[in-house]
């Protein structure tokens, strides 16, 4: 996420925020790349055989963010947490769509092409269960959860999610670490 474009974006959102349809449409070139670098960095992380195009994951995360009616957006930090969190949600529900449709469901619902799996460097993990884990982690340490959804799934580096968290480099450093020793823990059971 480039500095240099930081006040133009934020200045942008906080006119979206109250209202002006055109700062919309003058965010989407400016962030458009950014959005795509997560929505790559999510699928990258996926089995070899999806079908899923990073270009999916974008257009399907942007319907949402331009949904979204009342957050007021703080700053750029802000807005990619949130288009994080979306993608992340979006991939979720579809790998819930997909697994009810295996087990006899209906298939018409289907958002995306078809699930996927995160993958690590150690083992494939469902991301059912990521995401059970995960909401396990929230419901013990907010922040926690946050920073793995921010530096895991969107890539974002130590100050970026300091930044979008308003906390310090170095919390994040330590609540990483400890998140990813709890994940573990709980996706090796």
């Amino acid at each position: 996420m480039s500095d240099k474009l930081s006040p133009d974006i934020t200045q942008l959102l906080q006119e979206w925020s109250d209202g002006r349809r055109e700062a919309l449409d003058a965010i989407v070139p400016l962030v458009y790349d950014e959005l795509r670098r997560q929505a790559h960095h999510y699928l990258r992380r996926e089995r070899q055989e999806h079908t899923l195009q990073t270009t999916a994951l974008v257009n399907e995360a942007y319907l949402k963010l331009v949904e979204q009616k009342r957050v007021v957006w703080q700053n750029r930090a802000h807005f990619f947490a949130i288009s994080a969190s979306l993608m992340r949600r979006i991939l979720v529900d579809y790998a819930k769509t997909k697994h009810r449709v295996k087990r006899g469901g209906e298939a018409e619902n289907l958002p995306l092409e078809e699930a996927f799996y995160v993958v690590t460097d150690e083992n494939n993990v469902d991301l059912l269960a990521l995401d059970k884990a995960l909401n396990e982690l929230a419901e013990m340490d907010e922040q926690q959860a946050k920073i793995v959804e921010l530096r895991y799934f969107s890539g974002l580096s130590i100050e970026e999610t300091a930044e979008a968290l308003h906390i310090s480099p170095a919390t994040v450093k330590r609540d990483w670490q400890m998140a990813k020793a709890w994940l573990h823990h709980q996706l090796s059971r």
